[in-house]
């Protein structure tokens, strides 16, 4: 892994293995906040599912704007979590390094649980209704078994009813499996790459 700061100061890595950065480089903690914390508009209270934790960027900056949350997290790749235990920012990211050290945390404010392996097998093991998703995966090119219908319809399954999901990819194979499992797309906002990212919505009943 190869160490990068990105343009507002804050850092990621390079994965050498798929050869892509974990963060546009225009700024990691701001596409974290503009591509899934405010499109999603998340709240006091929700339940979140982070697909594809890595530096737990998505999850810290939840933890920045709300309380009383719940976060289940996806990750594969044990190094990342090694990795980040380097990163300085404040005392919320302590939470996160904690958490990816021993794939559960818990206090007051919020209950956050890590669970580790291939994201199509671990999200079998999520029963609770989620409000929002954080989809965060290398590109479909690299990781195409992300992006499937049927990994997409696994998400679909455990949203509640008039639930989103973000994800920085507006692909047009992301697009049409989401909407061939039942979604509603519109574009989320650009924010370090040419074009915008993709809000999907499980339709309210």
């Amino acid at each position: 892994m190869k160490l990068m700061k990105t343009k507002d100061n804050s850092y990621t890595f390079f994965n050498e293995k798929y050869q892509e950065a974990y963060h546009s480089l225009t700024g990691a903690l701001e596409e974290a906040q503009k591509k899934y914390i405010e499109p999603l508009e998340v709240k006091d209270g929700y339940i979140i599912l982070d697909i594809c934790f890595g530096l737990g960027y998505n999850t810290f900056v939840a933890l920045e704007n709300t309380k009383n949350i719940k976060v289940i997290a996806l990750e594969i790749d044990e190094e990342i979590l090694r990795d980040l235990q380097n990163i300085e920012i404040n005392r919320k990211y302590e939470i996160i390094k904690k958490l990816a050290r021993e794939k559960k945390y818990k206090d007051k404010d919020y209950d956050l649980t890590l669970i580790m392996g291939p994201a199509q097998e671990t999200i079998k093991k999520v029963k609770e209704k989620v409000d929002c998703v954080f989809l965060d995966p290398f590109s479909p090119k690299k990781t195409p078994e992300l992006w499937t219908r049927e990994f997409f319809n696994g998400i679909f399954k455990i949203m509640k009813p008039g639930a989103k999901l973000a994800t920085y990819s507006c692909a047009r194979v992301v697009r049409d499996n989401l909407k061939a499992e039942g979604f509603t797309i519109t574009d989320g906002p650009k924010v370090g790459r040419r074009g915008p990212s993709t809000i999907a919505e499980k339709p309210s009943l």
